[in-house]
């Protein structure tokens, strides 16, 4: 890998070297290292482009790293990836994808994930994408996620977006099973010109099953952005989605709900704010020695946090 290259594995993925334990780290479109464990094997696909990630039954307190760089101008990159957690495994993987564009064409990663966890599993997964480059090509990433958890299973996921994409259309789906429980945690910054559209649907299908999808974003200069949220309540069950923006400049910010009880034990809760920074809140960090645009950006920063 090239400086490039392992300048974006840093931001997207945290590494500074070759992880331990299992990974696959994928660079322009091709697989550029890749290690199994005792307990986690990942096995390229034969019919399309991606792997499958094989995690045995009990595995506990181990990462999975799969990041994705591009920094070839013009690539477009599709990938499947399905991960498949046995019967009381607790992991964390850690996936994201950077793109650096220096040239004048549209470079483009999509990945498609679908994770299926069997009974009593727990899975932490953190996506983060980034770009960069001073070229005028577009860098632009569609990840789809589909989620389907297994009886008394649970997953969190925590998706970030703070620089450098200019369109993304992020698709997230999940199917929740008696006793599951998923938690979302999305942060998006745009700037400039930058799109981004984020859509969320949750079947809450077994009895006790929980959903709780909460998004925070900040929306600056002319950028646009779409949040549209899903719950479907089908059995007794507790679903909860919430949008929180911060609106600046000539930007632009929609928040859809839509919430559906099949189900009189369905309980389901829809929250939304978009609004400015508060004059106030400027007013205090200012007094304390900040200027307006130092203020502005510690406020941003605890907000996404």
């Amino acid at each position: 890998m090239d400086a490039i290259q392992k300048s974006l594995l840093e931001e997207v993925a945290g590494l500074h070297e070759i992880p331990a334990g299992a990974y696959n780290i994928r660079a322009n479109g091709k697989s550029v290292g890749r290690q199994c464990s005792a307990n986690v094997d990942i096995v390229p696909k034969t019919d399309v482009s991606g792997i499958d990630i094989i995690i045995k039954p009990n595995t506990k307190n181990e990462s999975i790293h799969i990041p994705v760089v591009l920094s070839e101008t013009g690539l477009k990159d599709l990938v499947y990836n399905d991960f498949y957690v046995g019967e009381n495994a607790d992991v964390t993987i850690i996936a994201g994808c950077g793109i650096h564009n220096g040239g004048d064409l549209t470079s483009q990663h999509d990945g498609v994930h679908s994770f299926h966890l069997e009974k009593g599993a727990k899975v932490r997964y953190v996506e983060k994408h980034y770009g960069k480059g001073d070229g005028k090509g577009q860098r632009i990433l569609n990840p789809v996620t589909k989620i389907f958890l297994g009886k008394d299973s649970y997953m969190e996921m925590e998706s970030v977006q703070i620089k450098g994409v200019d369109s993304t259309k992020r698709v997230t789906t999940g199917v929740v099973e008696d006793g599951a429980t998923l938690i979302v945690k999305e942060n998006i910054m745009t700037h400039g010109t930058q799109y981004a559209e984020t859509e969320f649907e949750v079947d809450l299908k077994g009895t006790n099953s929980k959903a709780d999808v909460v998004s925070r974003s900040v929306a600056r200069d002319e950028s646009r952005q779409m949040f549209l949220s899903k719950i479907i309540g089908n059995n007794e069950c507790t679903g909860h989605t919430e949008c929180d923006a911060i609106i600046m400049d000539g930007a632009s910010v929609s928040a859809i709900p839509e919430l559906t009880a099949n189900n009189v034990d369905a309980n389901l809760i829809h929250e939304a704010a978009i609004g400015k920074i508060a004059g106030e809140q400027l007013i205090k960090l200012m007094t304390l020695g900040l200027t307006e645009e130092e203020a502005e950006e510690e406020i941003i920063s605890g907000f996404l946090k």
